[in-house]
């Protein structure tokens, strides 16, 4: 969809009165608030992390693109920023920062009001040139990351390794046109410093580490034990997290998963999709329900989390009962804890997808609207009643910024 108007104008200092004008600091960011329905948000670098303002909400990825939300009519719209209006963006973060300065001694303040004056001091610093600047800066220390789950967007990303280890499955396309490889040890922990120095201070915002790309974790055991070690040394006392498929974790034996939860793993994500074995095979994906339920067991003994991602809408009209009766069948064999998240992540057909073109050899319709609507209320009501120690939660695929 074309991106709404965005017509961002810079607050002024006479936008606010000071009895109204709060700053928060926390321990991995500063707010700013200079009226209730205006909220920017700040790493300890000082870059704007996000905004709300007057109803809508705005992210900035590391590679300074910015990214809208919106509800309206209760219907969420999202679009990227345009480049003009992403500096407005910019320069409004950077206007409030000065109005907060202007008025320091008055501003209420939550937490450690003694280091707001160097927090400010480091906000402001960066103007809207600096801030598109970051783009080169990020391009050096990451190659594209394609995606993550939802309790990793706030986590350090290192890239282990690049796209992924089967990369034949008929719906994505989040690694085409990237082979699958290593990164060596030397090299991976290059990555890991520049990653450090990119980040600064902001790192103390990023409770986790994900170890990237698609299926890093069916790497060896001996190949992981120097990335975690890396790792962890690098970004002390945060949980590892990662994806691996059923198909490649299985052939890992217990004890080399409790091994790697020794070194500091502690969530794996697992794209399950579907618990209908036909439609694992409709989508090329190896692996059946069976082996999926196995492979649970097998990390939930080993002391790992577990984040399972089931799509909704997945095979269209022509497996909708199947792949929702057989999923929430699958999900009952489970024995999901607290830590476990169960994510229901609507169906996008993408462009170009082998999916998309099976789909229309095959006349397969797309459920949509209100049916894809009943089926994420139905998968999401029997994962609560099936698996209640659990989290279950929605997996925008569309929100994802790094």
């Amino acid at each position: 969809m074309s991106p709404p108007a965005d017509p961002a104008s810079p607050v002024a200092p006479a936008d606010a009165t000071a009895a109204g004008f709060l700053a928060a600091l926390h321990p991995g960011s500063t707010t700013l608030s200079p009226a209730r329905d205006l909220v920017v948000g700040y790493d300890l670098e000082g870059r704007p992390l996000h905004w709300f303002d007057g109803g809508t909400t705005y992210k900035r990825s590391l590679a300074s693109e910015l990214f809208g939300r919106r509800t309206v009519g209760g219907a969420r719209e999202r679009w990227r920023v345009p480049a003009a209006a992403a500096a407005q963006r910019f320069e409004q973060a950077l206007a409030v920062a000065r109005a907060a300065e202007e008025r320091l001694p008055e501003l209420r303040v939550r937490g450690d009001a003694a280091a707001l004056e160097a927090r400010l001091a480091r906000i402001l610093a960066w103007t809207p040139q600096r801030l598109a600047e970051e783009r080169q800066r990020f391009a050096a220390v990451y190659r594209p990351v394609s995606i993550l789950p939802p309790d990793q967007y706030h986590s350090v990303v290192l890239q282990a390794s690049f796209g992924c280890s089967w990369n034949r499955c008929t719906f994505c396309t989040f690694y085409q046109g990237r082979p699958f490889a290593l990164r060596p040890v030397e090299e991976f922990e290059r990555h890991v410093e520049a990653v450090q120095r990119f980040l600064g201070a902001a790192a103390a915002g990023r409770a986790g580490v994900f170890l990237a790309d698609g299926n890093a974790l069916v790497l060896s055991n001996a190949r992981l034990r120097p990335l975690l070690a890396a790792a962890t040394r690098a970004f002390p006392g945060r949980p590892v997290a990662g994806f691996v498929d059923v198909f490649g974790g299985e052939r890992k034996p217990a004890r080399d998963w409790a091994e790697l939860r020794e070194l500091g793993l502690a969530r794996v994500a697992i794209g399950v999709e579907t618990g209908h074995d036909p439609l694992l095979a409709h989508l090329n994906k190896p692996g059946s329900a069976a082996e999926a339920a196995a492979f649970v067991r097998l990390l939930k003994g080993a002391g790992l989390a577990v984040s399972l991602i089931f799509m909704v809408g997945v095979g269209g009209e022509r497996f909708a009962a199947a792949h929702e009766r057989d999923s929430l069948a699958l999900l009952e064999r489970l024995e999901l804890g607290a830590d476990d998240i169960v994510y229901l992540s609507p169906f996008v057909t993408q462009p170009g997808s082998a999916y998309a073109a099976r789909a229309r050899l095959d006349g397969t319709a797309a459920l949509a609207g209100a049916a894809l609507e009943e089926q994420y209320q139905r998968l999401a009501a029997g994962a609560r009643r099936l698996a209640p120690a659990a989290r279950t939660a929605l997996y925008h695929l569309d929100e994802f910024v790094y």
